[in-house]
């Protein structure tokens, strides 16, 4: 199995020459959706996996329930696509209040990435489509 680094290099590189390589009109992403991820190529996209749902859980519970809950998600998605927690190549985190939700949403995180973390970034935000929900978390991932 490919390191992610190696896997992440070998993507960045692919995907600037085939952007040389190719004119506008003949260029074609190839998006095959894989029931919640986008795949293109060996790539999954995932995006927008909330913390909390109502219908999932009554009540939105705090950051560290929230993260463990959309890890799930992530989780489930990923495995039905062919992947694995094992395959990310990069998790962005978008965070209402950080300064106060970091750390708890930090401590879950870590728990589903207890080693080989992927690369992360993260970013305040204001609040979410449903009141209560703390965080929405995007990643990219290989497979096979």
């Amino acid at each position: 199995m490919r390191s992610r680094r190696k896997m992440l290099a070998a993507a960045a590189l692919g995907l600037g020459g085939a952007a040389q390589a190719q004119s506008a009109d003949s260029w074609s992403p190839k998006k095959q959706s894989a029931g919640g991820p986008m795949r293109s190529g060996h790539l999954l996209f995932l995006g927008g996996i909330g913390g909390w749902y109502p219908e999932r859980r009554p009540k939105p519970g705090d950051v560290k329930e929230q993260t463990a809950d959309a890890l799930t998600i992530m989780k489930a998605s990923l495995e039905k696509a062919g992947s694995s927690m094992d395959n990310v190549l990069k998790v962005q985190v978008a965070l209402v209040d950080p300064e106060n939700n970091w750390e708890p949403m930090d401590q879950a995180y870590n728990t589903f990435f207890p080693k080989n973390r992927p690369v992360r970034s993260y970013f305040g935000a204001t609040g979410f489509r449903r009141r209560g929900q703390l965080l929405q978390i995007d990643c990219i991932a290989y497979v096979d």
